[in-house]
């Protein structure tokens, strides 16, 4: 019998393969994208240790340091003991362990019994943690461990942090106690069933399907789809193509979008399998110059990059409140100039003031400001308005100029090598070939830029290395506001190609 831990069991319930994949295929495994979620994770997690350790008296049981047989022997001793509080504490039960986030001393009924804490970094209870934490309190559970309740602790985000490294209300307890309760003989079931799976000699066939993004994306993802990959313009390019509807096209035999009959499409889809067959452009120039008639000169180009903090570390500021730390701007006026400006903080102080400040000094006061899928600008202008009343007016003034490009694109413009996809590093390379972000050093995608952020304002990073990725957030943010302006070109009909 395999030792597996929650994370495996977990594994299991998102789908079968994928636990016996982790465990006997690993090398196979795609989990560049799972790093930025640890980190998080770990970040909240520290902060959990100082909100649940006031006195300074707790223990963290580090299994990096200590290895799992001595970690799990003083995790024993501490939780017979009742001497806590206690972090990252490990059970383990013949085909199973598990390790709780915290673990608080409970003497009310003069025993020893511990309420058990699982902290999470996301702004709510999704619907895996309950299995999550169901796992967790079966294994301590039946490795005798005498729970007097059972709570999930997740970000608040409406906590407001106040400065000075208080960050007491940080996290929301849920209870779960008699979910948990309630649940044992059916994790029972999931353990009885994932040492089944752990066991077959071969992986087990299963199709790609929903499980491979829910809840989360799996890290197999490219070996189970490798057949599908072979397409080249498999049934996952069409738009949100998914359901009964996809299982009876490829019940029928079908995996390629070109061969999908009419009556499975909509008429966007239809659009998507039409110019696919025919490899040909299709671009609606009368509707586009409708969609943008009466939008007057100069015309403006913006485009944010923000940063997400899960443990906010500027005062004011919440929970994942998107903090603006740059823009790039592209202006045209009327005779075809085009100039361009740009804002760019690393201090490591909050940006958002002086980024406020430059943005109403470049975007004037007259002229449509385009972004694409622009409820993310709105959102941003919005919040920085109401951070900010001696601004908020002019902030409001150019939240209300703003026009969404996405939408036009959409409806107007289709490259079969878009994929089923819009977004602007889809539609920017088949629209304006001449425009790359291949050719980007170090920045090229919005993830990218949040991580150079974080790189360039933390203390122990170089001056040279600061100066690296400054001019990598500016390369590629500048990127994507010329690109911008080429995609309307393209929409509008105009020729213009000015730098």
């Amino acid at each position: 019998m395999r030792q597996l831990s929650k994370s495996k069991i977990l594994a299991y319930r998102q789908c079968p393969k994928r636990l016996w994949l982790e465990i006997h295929r690993p090398e196979l495994k795609d989990d560049s994208s799972a790093e930025t979620a640890y980190r998080i994770g770990n970040e909240v997690g520290e902060v959990a240790r100082r909100i649940y350790d006031k006195n300074g008296d707790g223990v963290f049981i580090d299994i990096d340091t200590l290895g799992f047989e001595r970690g799990f022997a003083q995790s024993a001793e501490l939780l017979i003991e009742g001497k806590g509080p206690v972090f990252e504490a490990g059970f383990r039960i013949p085909g199973a362990l598990a390790f709780a986030d915290v673990m608080l001393p409970d003497d009310s009924e003069g025993t020893v019994r511990w309420h058990m804490i699982e902290v999470k970094s996301s702004a709510g209870v999704k619907d895996y943690h309950r299995d999550d934490i169901a796992v967790q309190s079966f294994v301590a559970e039946s490795a005798g461990v005498e729970l007097a309740s059972v709570s999930l602790a997740h970000v608040d985000t409406t906590f407001v942090y106040g400065g000075k490294g208080d960050y007491e209300g940080l996290l929301k307890e849920v209870d779960f106690t008699l979910e948990v309760k309630s649940r044992r003989g059916e994790v029972g079931e999931w353990l009885e069933a994932a040492q089944a799976v752990a066991s077959l000699p071969v992986e087990p066939e299963i199709a790609t399907g929903d499980q491979c993004s829910n809840p989360f994306p799996c890290a197999f993802c490219n070996y189970c789809g490798q057949d599908e990959n072979a397409v080249d313009y498999p049934l996952s390019s069409l738009p949100n193509f998914s359901g009964r509807r996809r299982d009876a096209v490829e019940a029928l035999g079908i995996h390629d979008l070109r061969e999908v009959p009419d009556e499975f499409l909509s008429p966007i889809q239809k659009r998507v399998r039409d110019v696919t067959r025919s490899g040909e452009i299709f671009l609606d120039s009368a509707g586009a110059a409708a969609d943008l008639k009466g939008l007057e000169f100069p015309v403006r180009f913006l485009d944010f990059e923000s940063v997400m903090l899960a443990v906010p570390v500027w005062k004011g500021t919440r929970p994942y409140q998107q903090i603006p730390f740059q823009f790039s701007l592209h202006c045209l006026d009327k005779a075809g100039s085009l100039t361009h400006e740009s804002f760019l903080d690393l201090s490591g102080a909050d940006p958002s003031e002086a980024l406020a400040k430059a943005l109403i000094r470049v975007c004037g006061d007259q002229g449509p400001v385009f972004a694409y899928n622009a409820a993310f600008e709105r959102m941003v202008i919005r919040d920085l308005a109401k951070r900010f009343p001696s601004m908020s007016a002019s902030l409001l003034e150019i939240f209300a100029r703003v026009v969404d490009l996405l939408p036009v694109a959409k409806a107007r413009y289709y490259h079969p090598d878009q994929h089923g996809r819009w977004g602007l590093k889809s539609v920017l390379p088949a629209a304006c070939p001449e425009l790359s972000y291949d050719h980007l050093d170090g920045v090229a995608d919005g993830a990218m830029a949040v991580e150079a952020f974080k790189e360039a304002v933390d203390s122990r990073t170089s001056p040279e290395r600061k100066g690296e990725i400054e001019r990598e957030l500016l390369a590629y943010c500048h990127l994507d506001t010329l690109g911008l302006v080429r995609l309307w070109e393209v929409l509008s009909g105009r020729d213009g190609r000015a730098e």
